[in-house]
């Protein structure tokens, strides 16, 4: 290990040298507290910046056991020491000058969600913690600026590493409270298990978000009040007793007026798979954390998926138990979303009739009568949702604010008023009455055996090759070696850096599993055991891990996969 003394004295010989000599600095350094490596070296000062990343022993930082001996617990903790480190090196960042990014030092921001990402890890069993960041090296033109880098080094990094990973330098109580409101939001989870319930929303919780652009709580806003008939109380670890509206598994209908609030409680319901900070208003907003969005997704692509549970006798004969079109419609591609979310094992629909294709949904009354059903080749959704619960224990939550028709179908109906629920379920029902059911029943039902066998196109990956070309497109792509994939319409996928943990576990998966002879469910479970044991950062197929990567859910996964073009079935 070369001391940091060393890199010092090489740091001088190099003031005035041409950038690219900034290379001879790569390696590691024995800080008096710490190791620095220096990954990657930009090319010029205009480059992506430097990679580098920084290991505290677990003896220097001494976090206590209790904090991160449960996995939730880790990520909790790995999520504050990222905040705190970005905050502090915020603070520093660019006051080294230079010309293009110097004197930049930056680490990834989380948002309002709770999740494991590459750039902070915390050895379960040392306790050694390991956090990578990018350095801007400063320059002047294109010379080297040694004097300016040294400040970043050997002063401004020294005291935010100082300050931010070492647990004697902390608030303790603050990082008690992380701990304790991941415990408590981790006994929601099983007591959703327990109780038979989809989700929970606490009392005082504050759904509305600040803005289109902005995921922060809206000041102001109205707090979340349970309906009596809903209402159910659980005796948390740390907060104790706290009342809430628990929504049973089965078939829950959200309605009412526009603007009112049935939206946003279900985009808090979507989002409520992953825990969140205090102080989001979503804390004990808790979803079963296999729900998946469903919608319309015009324009998809769908590979060799068995879409007969909802489309049937095609005018062109064309079959639908192994279906694939580059171009698909809505109500196609909402059937395909439907059929794909049960393959990657989800217990629960979270549907808004807002983004949903109407003909996939429902078919009224005049139009049964108009088109009969033999010439229809659409089942809707609506002949299928209790089946889905009732064979298969895969629970719905829907919106709707302009048809009726799943009143019949609905074990419970919410009304939104003014962003507070109301319990509508019995008179909603007298009224239905009076109304016909635009539901089929006794259609033949049975989910399709999943054995399908994706493997890339000889232009996606090649095997020889160490080096993938991976660009993310923030949250609406990415492209893996000039081939795109679509997932704006994955709603759940919180940020960019779980798009390009996507990206890469597609990547990693095209050159290690994809064979054509295994089907996408044993991939999938190849590529989380590969986290498990070996962490986010193995997904990297060079020497460096040139993006900060967010760890996505298995259903994102599974769609990432079906949406990429460039893979058979």
């Amino acid at each position: 290990m070369t001391p940091a003394a060393q890199l010092k004295t090489t740091l001088q010989s190099l003031h005035r040298k041409s950038y690219p000599a900034y290379k001879s600095l790569q390696g590691s350094y024995r800080f008096p507290h710490y190791i620095l490596a220096i990954d990657h070296v930009q090319g010029d000062p205009f480059a992506a910046p430097s990679k580098l990343h920084v290991e505290v022993s677990g003896d220097v930082s001494s976090f206590p056991k209790f904090l991160y001996d449960t996995k939730a617990k880790r990520i909790a903790l790995q999520d504050f020491l990222t905040r705190k480190m970005g905050f502090l090196i915020g603070r520093v960042s660019h006051r080294a000058a230079g010309s293009g990014k110097s004197g930049l030092i930056s680490i990834s921001r989380p948002g309002q969600e709770v999740l494991e990402r590459s750039c902070m890890s915390i050895d379960p069993v040392s306790g050694t913690i390991l956090a990578r960041f990018e350095v801007g090296f400063p320059a002047n033109g294109r010379s080297i600026n040694a004097p300016e880098l040294a400040k970043i080094l050997f002063d401004f990094l020294p005291e935010c590493v100082e300050k931010s990973l070492s647990f004697r330098n902390l608030n303790e109580k603050a990082l008690n409270a992380v701990a304790k409101l991941c415990e408590d939001q981790e006994f929601i989870r099983e007591e959703l298990k327990k109780r038979k319930l989809a989700a929970f929303v606490a009392d005082g919780s504050l759904l509305p978000r600040l803005s289109g652009v902005s995921d922060k709580p809206m000041e102001g806003g109205i707090s979340f009040v349970s309906p009596d008939s809903l209402k159910i109380t659980l005796d948390l670890p740390h907060k104790g007793k706290l009342c809430g509206m628990g929504i049973p598994e089965g078939i829950t209908l959200i309605v009412g007026g526009g603007f009112h609030g049935k939206s946003t409680l279900l985009e808090a319901l979507e989002m409520g798979v992953y825990n969140h900070i205090a102080g989001d208003g979503r804390e004990f907003v808790i979803t079963d954390n296999s729900g998946v969005k469903l919608r319309a997704e015009d324009s998809r692509s769908i590979a060799g998926t068995d879409i007969s549970l909802f489309i049937n006798h095609l005018p062109n004969g064309k079959d639908t138990k192994a279906f694939s079109t580059g171009d698909a419609s809505g109500s196609t591609s909402q059937a395909a979303n439907v059929v794909e979310g049960i393959e990657s094992g989800s217990r629960l629909f979270l549907i808004d009739e807002d983004t949903s294709a109407t003909n996939f949904m429902i078919r009224d009354e005049l139009m049964q009568q108009v088109v009969s059903n033999e010439e229809e080749p659409i089942t809707p959704f609506i002949s299928r949702v209790r089946a889905f619960y009732e064979n298969d224990h895969i629970s719905s939550v829907l919106v709707a604010g302009s048809s009726g028709a799943y009143f019949h179908v609905a074990d419970h109906i919410i009304q939104m008023k003014e962003y507070l629920p109301f319990d509508i379920t019995e008179i909603a029902k007298i009224k239905a009455k009076d109304f016909p059911t635009l539901h089929s029943e006794g259609l033949p039902y049975a989910l399709p055996v999943f054995t399908r066998r994706p493997k890339p196109h000889r232009d996606f990956s090649d095997p020889k090759r160490d080096l993938v070309k991976i660009k993310v497109m923030g949250t609406d792509g990415f492209l893996i070696n000039k081939n795109t994939t679509d997932v704006r319409c994955l709603e759940q996928l919180a940020d960019a850096e779980q798009v390009a943990g996507l990206a890469y576990l597609l990547a990693y998966a095209a050159k290690h599993f994809m064979d054509g002879k295994r089907t996408l469910t044993e991939i999938v479970d190849l590529l989380e055991k590969q986290i498990e044991t070996k962490g986010l950062a193995s997904l990297s197929t060079g020497s460096y891990l040139s993006d900060n990567l967010c760890r996505p859910r298995r259903q994102e996964i599974f769609a990432g996969f079906n949406r990429c073009r460039t893979l058979t079935f």
